[in-house]
């Protein structure tokens, strides 16, 4: 793995390690009031409910209490309020998605099989590894794509939208007017879909969904190569460009 597939792996980790407890902030929405007392039916009880919403309810509890204990993810102020179930889905997905990458990369580099922990414990964990990772390649570009796939889907559980900053200068690539600034990565992309680099292991060169990556350490030589100031590229991942 190179140095700039390594940063790629590095920042989604770390986005994951960020976004993914925020996950259980969402799994079940604020209730609304006509639940909370009788005033919304005028001094009279609500109706019972009518058994498909009370199986529903049931199953709502159920998902709650699976997910805090495989997952030790708690509801927050959980009790007849409905489980988005999108999320909780997210949840077992990426959770048990990191189990299976960092057990996959432990087998392959014949180190002990990792003990139980929570998903930012593994992929602290998986960081620590990426070093060893990178000397076998099918394996270090499984564990970016996986790694990048879990980091997509919690964004979109979570409804957010990565900020997008335009960048002064050309792709020193493509010759494009394409480089954007992405401060949650705290990294600059070339967002045109046909640009390729010279790195033959850099995902741009095969992988249709990638685009070529300068970490914060490349953003000197990019400036140059690029015709823009290292400035205004710390101006843009502060949200404080033009």
């Amino acid at each position: 793995m190179t140095a700039r597939a390594a940063d790629d792996s590095a920042l989604w980790i770390a986005a994951l390690i960020r976004q993914f407890p925020e996950l259980a902030r969402e799994l079940a929405p604020g209730r609304s009031g006509p639940f909370d007392s009788h005033a919304s039916y005028g001094g009279r009880p609500p109706a019972p409910p009518r058994p498909a919403a009370e199986a529903r309810m049931r199953e709502e509890k159920r998902e709650a209490l699976l997910l805090q204990q495989r997952h030790g993810l708690a509801v927050p102020g959980y009790g007849a309020a409905p489980i988005r179930l999108h999320v909780s889905d997210t949840i077992r997905d990426i959770t048990d998605g990191v189990v299976e990458l960092e057990e996959a990369a432990c087998a392959r580099l014949g180190v002990p099989r990792p003990s139980a922990a929570g998903v930012p414990v593994r992929l602290r964990r998986i960081a620590a590894l990426l070093e060893q990772i990178g000397a076998h390649p099918v394996l270090a570009r499984h564990v970016r794509d996986e790694l990048r796939r879990m980091a997509r889907r919690c964004a979109r559980a979570l409804g957010d939208t990565e900020q997008v900053v335009r960048v002064a200068g050309r792709c020193p690539w493509c010759d494009s007017v394409s480089l954007r600034a992405f401060p949650d990565r705290r990294a600059v992309l070339c967002v045109n879909p046909a640009c390729r680099c010279t790195d033959e292991e850099c995902g741009c060169r095969d992988d249709p969904a990638y685009r070529h990556l300068w970490p914060e350490g490349e953003w000197a030589p990019l400036a140059a190569a690029a015709g823009c100031r290292t400035d205004e590229l710390d101006a843009a991942m502060e949200g404080t460009a033009p």
